[in-house]
């Protein structure tokens, strides 16, 4: 009898999934992937504006340059998640200085995100937003339990920041951040919300609004009853397909057509 050997069908990508999910672009310059990052995170901001994430001032999105790994762009300081467009957005160096731009960094922006992009080689893309959610499970001092698939995507694969010290303005904290997010998908900060990471900005986005929606399930689901939380082999099951990167990737990818769809003004430069 010969050897059995697996068969795959020619159109299916060839991740953990098996679904058929296309791979990134790849672009002929640096020029075109920056301009490619820059529309993507005028998106995600966009989404930040429509999905109610918005508390003030707070909230910021980031991408790396993918020509100077020391430089980051990202939304500007007191302008609307609703109104941002390419641009609006600023390029910011490891001293907070705006090198493209028109408009100021945000210093907890600066604070943050220059600290994990320098100390988290993997994190390409950042997001970070004060949900109510988010702030909720925070204030409870817990992380996701893996009540579900969508939770279970950041089983053991997530942080609780428990060492508030005001405001995160100064590098120091950023750095002290960054740390202890290394190569974790999501942080969470007691006091404050949620920062998520990713090899790419897609990534980033996705795991931020699935986190806040799961938190929003685990949050009423307690306030209901007695929650039955997963197995730890059904956790690793279900993180296996919901957690994979490039499911996250390519998840962001409807919520671009959606937004460009309904907001084409975002893309203007």
């Amino acid at each position: 009898m010969p050897e059995e050997t697996e068969t795959r069908l020619a159109h299916l990508a060839d991740t953990r999934t098996g679904l058929p999910i296309p791979s990134a672009p790849v672009f002929a310059s640096a020029g075109d992937e920056r301009r490619y990052r820059k529309q993507r995170l005028a998106a995600a901001i966009r989404l930040f504006g429509k999905y109610g994430f918005g508390e003030g001032i707070s909230g910021h999105i980031s991408v790396r340059d993918p020509e100077d790994r020391d430089l980051f762009w990202v939304n500007p300081f007191g302008v609307s998640f609703n109104r941002v467009t390419v641009a609006d957005l600023i390029c910011v160096d490891t001293k907070g200085v705006v090198v493209a731009g028109k408009h100021a960094v945000n210093p907890s922006a600066f604070a943050i995100h220059s600290q994990i992009h320098q100390l988290c080689p993997g994190a390409d893309g950042i997001a970070h937003g004060h949900t109510v959610h988010s702030r909720a499970l925070g204030a409870l001092g817990r992380l996701l339990d893996p009540v579900d698939q969508e939770s279970a995507a950041f089983y053991r694969n997530q942080v609780l920041y428990d060492d508030y010290d005001g405001p995160a303005v100064g590098v120091d904290q950023g750095r002290d951040i960054a740390t202890r997010l290394g190569d974790k998908t999501a942080l969470l900060l007691r006091h404050h919300g949620l920062i998520t990471a990713g090899g790419s900005l897609e990534e980033a986005m996705h795991w931020f609004c699935t986190f806040d929606s799961c938190a929003q399930v685990q949050l009423l689901a307690g306030a209901a009853g007695s929650v039955k939380v997963m197995t730890e082999r059904q956790a690793l099951l279900a993180r296996e397909g919901f957690g994979d990167r490039q499911l996250a990737w390519f998840s962001f990818q409807m919520m671009w057509d959606d937004i460009v769809h309904e907001q084409p003004d975002l893309l203007d430069e």
